[in-house]
């Protein structure tokens, strides 16, 4: 069976929701489109509003410290420049994530499912560059037999939108991807560059549906596999339409 997409997602404000796409169009050097271009930073950030340049996650709110974050589902309106968060514990709250006075409204919503006895939710803001978990541009991609493989040996159904990918690919076969450093990968119109593996935190072991911690994905990854790995990063070496479905050719 060839290899294909078979989601795509994006997540606008960094381990505060997620978005399905039908389709997007990739550039080269450049983030999944609006993916990851907000982040919350907490009470000890050093983030610097007056020069908004790349942090490292540690200087935000995550989910390896909140699991409740892990539920939040958000859609966008592209037109209006405006997105709408959903929990399962609150109610929707919609935003122009630039707007100072909606920054303030969308830390207070969040306050509750956060936990803050360390690190407060502070400010929603903005870098230059996508505030992906690399410091260069990334997309992430996980390969759904590979956690299928983890789902089967915790024996549970487990959501493979845990890993807060932006491509799920079906097709190849388990842990493949981690031999595929280096190479490249023609995805519909694009061409994507594998950087490295992804090492995972805590965030994974919460249900994407409720925020609640009910799997030890990395204890599970570390027993069973022998690593703590799930996904690839890659960069856009050529720019182009992807979709739901493409197929996905090369390593």
């Amino acid at each position: 069976m060839a290899a294909s997409v078979a989601s795509i997602w994006r997540h606008p404000v960094k381990a505060h929701g997620r978005e399905e796409l039908a389709e997007v169009t990739l550039e080269q050097g450049k983030a999944l489109p609006m993916d990851r271009v907000w982040a919350v930073a907490h009470e000890r950030s050093c983030f610097d509003v007056s020069r908004p340049s790349w942090q490292p996650p540690s200087e935000f709110s995550r989910g390896a410290s909140s699991p409740r974050l892990q539920a939040v589902t958000c859609w966008s309106d592209d037109h209006l420049g405006r997105i709408t968060f959903s929990h399962p514990d609150l109610v929707d709250i919609t935003i122009d994530p630039d707007d100072e006075g909606d920054q303030c409204r969308f830390v207070q919503w969040i306050m509750p499912i956060s936990l803050g006895a360390r690190l407060l939710p502070s400010r929603l803001v903005r870098a230059q560059k996508p505030m992906t978990d690399t410091d260069f541009a990334s997309i992430s991609i996980i390969n759904l037999a590979s956690h299928r493989a983890l789902a089967k040996k915790l024996g549970i159904d487990l959501s493979p939108l845990r890993w807060r990918g932006n491509l799920l690919v079906e097709g190849w076969p388990a842990w493949a991807e981690r031999d595929m450093v280096g190479k490249r990968l023609t995805i519909g119109d694009a061409t994507l560059e594998i950087r490295e593996e992804i090492r995972r935190c805590r965030m994974t072991e919460a249900n994407p549906e409720t925020g609640v911690r009910d799997a030890n994905t990395l204890a599970a990854l570390r027993d069973e596999f022998g690593h703590q790995e799930m996904g690839i990063y890659a960069v856009v070496i050529e720019g182009g339409r992807i979709f739901q479905g493409a197929e996905v050719k090369g390593a």
